[in-house]
C-alpha cells in the first residue's frame, strides 16, 4: 500500500458552525481527516496548512501548496481544498511541473454538518491514488475522477462533473 501524504488547506470540507456568531468558520487542526482516519483505523500522515476558504486563497497560498508537496518524499500526496478554486490550484500545480501525483478533493457540505459527502471524496481520492502510478494533477469530486482539465464544479448543478477540454476554461475562475 502506498503512503499517502495530505496536505489540509480548509475549505468547505473543514467549516464547523460557530454558535456564538452564528457562522460557518474553518477548523483549522484537521478534525475532520482525523475522524475520518479513526474510522478507517489506519494511520495517515496530515499536514495543515493556510485553513482558508479557497475564494480568499492567494497566489502566495497556491505556492505554499506547491512548496509543501515539494519538500516532502511522498509522491502521491492529496491537497483537501475548498471547492470554489480547486481548479485554479489545480492548473497552478499542473504548470509546476510537480512530477507527482497530487489529487485534490473537498466537499461542498461541511463534514460536521453532513459527513458522507466528504468521507466519499477522501475515500475516492484515497483509493484513487492508490491506483495511480503515473504522475498528474487530478480532482476526485462528486463520484468524477480524473486529470483535473476533465473535471470541473458546475455551479448551475452543485457539484463536479467531466467536463470536454474545450468547456474547461468556462468553469476556472
Amino acid at each position: 500500500m502506498k503512503t499517502i501524504l495530505i496536505i489540509n488547506t480548509g475549505g468547505t470540507f473543514n467549516k464547523v458552525y460557530n454558535p456564538l456568531t452564528g457562522d460557518l468558520e474553518i477548523e483549522t487542526t484537521g478534525k475532520a481527516i482525523e475522524s475520518i482516519a479513526k474510522h478507517w483505523l489506519r494511520a495517515l500522515k496530515v499536514i495543515n496548512i493556510i485553513g482558508k476558504d479557497s475564494l480568499d486563497m492567494t497566489i502566495n497560498d497556491r505556492e505554499e501548496i506547491k512548496q509543501t508537496i515539494l519538500q516532502h518524499p511522498y509522491e502521491h500526496v492529496i491537497v483537501v481544498h475548498g471547492t470554489d478554486t480547486m481548479n485554479k490550484t489545480a492548473q497552478y500545480l499542473f504548470d509546476a511541473k510537480l512530477n507527482k501525483t497530487v489529487i485534490l478533493t473537498g466537499s461542498m457540505v461541511p463534514y460536521s454538518i453532513k459527513p458522507i459527502e466528504a468521507v466519499a471524496n477522501l475515500a475516492s481520492a484515497y483509493g484513487y491514488a492508490q491506483s495511480l502510478d503515473n504522475n498528474g494533477i487530478f480532482i476526485a469530486m462528486n463520484g468524477a475522477i480524473g486529470l483535473y482539465e476533465n473535471v470541473c464544479k458546475n455551479r448551475g448543478k452543485g457539484y463536479f462533473e467531466f467536463v470536454k477540454k474545450d468547456e474547461v476554461q468556462q468553469h476556472i475562475i
